[in-house]
């Protein structure tokens, strides 16, 4: 079983950046699709993300393409979000998971980390 846990969630302002890490645990890390996901209050949990196991595969949601980069780090041990020209509408709880399979939807996902608050003041 993989275990997940996140960090650098936090308050920018309008324009501003951060960058979520995901560190994983259990060696079969290396072979799963990692991906991010976030969720507002009131919002169906939406689909940000995915890098595939080898680093090579990555898919973003329109919403967030060419502001956000995900990407596999040391000994692909960790999974990182780069979040820059950050909007309001990108104020959610952010979720890092991993799975089996290619595919941009919460379904595909057998585990998920605790989440990660991002807000984005006006």
């Amino acid at each position: 079983q993989v275990q997940l846990v996140e960090s650098g969630g936090g308050l920018v302002q309008t324009g501003g950046s951060l960058r979520l890490s995901c560190a994983a645990s259990g060696r079969t890390f290396r072979s799963y699709t990692m991906g991010w996901f976030r969720q507002a209050p009131g919002k169906e949990r939406e689909f940000v993300a995915v890098v595939g196991w080898s680093g090579v595969y990555i898919y973003y949601a329109d919403s967030v393409r060419g502001r956000f980069t995900i990407s596999r780090g040391n000994a692909q041990n960790t999974v990182s979000l780069q979040m820059n020209s950050l909007k309001p509408e990108d104020t959610a709880v952010y979720y890092c998971a991993a799975g089996t399979k290619l595919e941009p939807a919460p379904i595909a996902y057998d585990y998920w980390g605790q989440g990660t608050q991002v807000t984005v003041s006006s």
